[in-house]
């Protein structure tokens, strides 16, 4: 490992740097071109983190840089070629080398378009903020900052290299990026910077749902995604990538009759992100799927909002309408459907506990939350637990002692049954041997039968299970035209 002092703004800096950086920079320099380390990588130095991604930039063209390295790399490709970036592996690193060059955006188009450069300056001007715009000339390790990048970096600002206008005009996701950094490094975004996405948030329009995507699950998954999500509130941005959370802000309502549910979901994030396990527990973060639905899990209040007789307001339903919301919000942004549907579930059942402290449930209802929760239920609990934000101590702890109750019901029937895939105790071909059934619509009638069963007595004896199934068949209007198999004899195995 390479070491090397840097001073700047009297801060002084000890690099490591990979020898691979080293050799890299030498090929570059040997063969009468320039190389520099850029980016976040150089970003990341100052913040002692080493990146596996190395980015580079040099006034070689794709084809010289293609020369350089083709002998040298692990593997290579040209994917990105055409925007003057050739990619490759080499010991374990993931390198891209960029030629010098300038972009900008047609507003009407969602797609770059490319001009190379000759000058390294130029080229840490068109990058976005001013603590990625700085390099590391190889192989001397001297650091270029002609905009203060580490002087913002020190002052946890962002700032833009340029005027904030030109750099969001030239590639609008700029403001989204402002929004994740804010989230992953706790930085405050300098105020040019936020007047001109308030004033150009309608330009994130012209990018594409993908690439929107892309910063939103790095905001999400951020050190501070509160501030990311406040920061696109504010600035008008989340009106056209989450209109769903800026309409949250409607609910605070100028009598305090009920809690700022804008404001109490920023809470549930950052209180379901907190409750986030390291990577032995069941749930390690940062773990997306249960901070966005922490996130959307209210979205449903604005259209179910409802004054009743005496004061008081109500939300029914919001937990049903708030899923089928989110999950048009994450169509509409790309998102797989494991993904969406993981989300949306999580949004629908965080209401489901509420009720189960004043009533009580039966083991019936607890196998039923387990079921319907499925592979999400670690997701599930912290997500409930998360929705307490009341200032009231004693309502606090009596629904914190009440989920405790469950997670112990729960853990004593594990101990008793299996909890994690509940099924009939008669599979479809023992149905349909002891109904003399073929397969179709009736099969699958018997067979949610038994499963209801099975949920309301936990696991029964083949025998009685079967009692209960001609008892049900019985008073079933299709028995009259199927006979009965008698004398069946039943395979206890469990249907694989």
């Amino acid at each position: 490992m390479a070491h090397a002092h840097q001073k700047s703004d009297s801060h002084t800096v000890d690099f490591q740097v990979d020898p691979v950086v080293l050799e890299l920079g030498q090929r570059f320099v040997d063969a009468g071109h320039e190389l520099s380390l850029v980016g976040g990588p150089v970003r990341d130095l100052f913040l002692g983190r080493l990146s596996p991604d190395l980015d580079f930039t040099t006034d070689a063209t794709p084809d010289q840089t293609l020369a350089l390295i083709r002998k040298w790399a692990d593997n290579f490709w040209e994917i990105g070629r055409a925007f003057g970036t050739i990619g490759m592996k080499k010991s374990g690193f993931q390198i891209e080398i960029t030629t010098y060059r300038a972009e900008a955006y047609d507003p009407e188009s969602r797609k770059p378009a490319v001009a190379f450069g000759s000058s390294l300056t130029d080229d840490l001007l068109r990058r976005d903020f001013t603590i990625n715009a700085m390099a590391l000339r190889l192989p001397t390790l001297e650091l270029v900052d002609p905009f203060g990048g580490v002087r913002d970096l020190h002052a946890s600002v962002l700032a833009t290299p340029g005027a904030p206008e030109t750099s969001f005009s030239d590639d609008p996701l700029r403001m989204m990026r402002a929004a994740r950094f804010a989230s992953q490094l706790g930085v405050a975004v300098r105020d040019d910077v936020k007047r001109a996405m308030t004033q150009m948030a309608e330009r994130i329009t012209i990018i594409s749902a993908e690439r929107i995507r892309e910063e939103l699950v790095k905001l999400i998954c951020g050190t501070h995604p509160r501030v990311g999500i406040d920061l696109l509130v504010d600035t008008g941005l989340a009106e056209f990538v989450l209109p769903e959370v800026s309409a949250l802000r409607l609910e605070a309502d100028e009598h305090h009759r009920h809690k700022d549910v804008y404001q109490h979901s920023l809470q549930v994030l950052e209180q379901a992100a907190g409750m986030e396990t390291d990577g032995e527990g069941p749930v390690p973060g940062p773990d997306f799927v249960l901070r966005f639905a922490a996130l959307m899990h209210d979205v449903g209040k604005p259209a179910t909002r409802r004054f009743e007789p005496g004061g008081a307001v109500s939300f029914r339903h919001h937990d049903m309408v708030g899923s089928k919301l989110t999950k048009k919000r994450m169509k509409a942004l790309r998102f797989d459907n494991d993904t969406i549907k993981a989300v949306a579930r999580l949004v629908e059942l965080h209401m489901r506990f509420y009720g189960y402290g004043e009533a009580g449930w039966s083991d019936s209802a607890v196998r039923r939350y387990v079921t319907d929760a499925g592979p999400l239920l670690d997701r599930l609990h912290l997500l409930t637990r998360s929705d307490v934000t009341t200032r009231n101590q004693r309502k606090a702890d009596r629904l914190s002692f009440a989920y405790d109750d469950l997670e112990a019901r729960i853990a004593a029937l594990r101990e008793q049954e299996s909890l994690e895939a509940v099924r009939p105790d008669l599979d479809g071909g023992q149905i349909m041997a002891l109904l003399g059934l073929k397969p179709g619509p009736v099969v699958g009638k018997a067979y949610k039968f038994l499963l209801d069963q099975r949920m309301e007595y936990g696991p029964l004896e083949p025998a009685v299970a079967e009692a209960k199934l001609r008892e049900w068949w019985a008073d079933q209007p299709e028995a009259a035209q199927h006979e009965p198999a008698a004398g069946v004899e039943l395979s206890t195995t469990e249907e694989s």
